[in-house]
């Protein structure tokens, strides 16, 4: 069995933490490896563990969860960081997104919805709550967006969760050539995170069916 995906959890509630760390324990293939109460004591306390994803409350005291994240996308950039909140709150979701959070889930989600989320987030695949996709698309649209054969196929892969490396040795090109193609697929659809680029997308109808 391969090693199980490391889960860190914030959240500024005890008993929120607590249901969380219990329901995902019978879970074989995820391990809670640590909690935090704050932003704050998140970006203290993770540098000390392995985590590989963050479930992420987004309204805390002392530092709320788009500044953790940002700070965390920019000081532990391996990390996939998945919001869970209670409010449908458009602008903290932008917020969040903008931020680099990989996901967006409403705490009212089921198990199942976010144990699948934890194990795509792992694998760099993004999961949206309408809630999110809402948000996002709520943005001026990108119109009739003209992709390059090029840019389609990275944008398909950029869908599956790779990442730019990944990408570049599956098109056998150089990984210049693939972040020059990613800053323009993001240019053209008005994205600034590679999140919305495949929200986007999506409603736009370049990934297919």
């Amino acid at each position: 069995m391969s090693n199980p995906i490391r889960v860190f959890l914030v959240d500024d509630h005890k008993m929120v933490r607590r249901g969380l760390r219990v329901f995902l324990s019978v879970h074989d293939d995820i391990e809670v490896v640590g909690e935090a109460e704050s932003g704050r004591d998140a970006l203290d306390t993770l540098g000390k563990t392995d985590a590989d994803v963050v479930l992420m409350d987004l309204r805390m005291p002392e530092m709320d969860g788009p500044t953790a994240i940002a700070r965390l996308s920019d000081e532990h950039p391996e990390l996939q960081v998945i919001a869970l909140t209670s409010f449908a709150d458009e602008s903290l979701v932008k917020r969040a997104m903008d931020a680099g959070a990989t996901g967006y889930l409403m705490k009212e989600a089921d198990e199942t919805e976010i144990v699948s989320a934890i194990r795509l987030a792992n694998e760099g695949q993004a999961v949206l709550a309408p809630e999110a996709m809402h948000a996002l698309l709520e943005r001026p649209s990108a119109g009739s967006v003209q992709l390059t054969e090029r840019e389609r196929q990275i944008m398909a892969l950029l869908a599956k969760g790779l990442t730019n490396r990944q990408i570049a040795g599956r098109l056998d090109v150089s990984l210049s050539t693939v972040n020059f193609h990613v800053h323009n697929i993001l240019d053209k659809l008005g994205a600034k995170t590679r999140t919305e680029a495949v929200a986007l997308a999506r409603n736009e109808g370049l990934l297919g069916t």
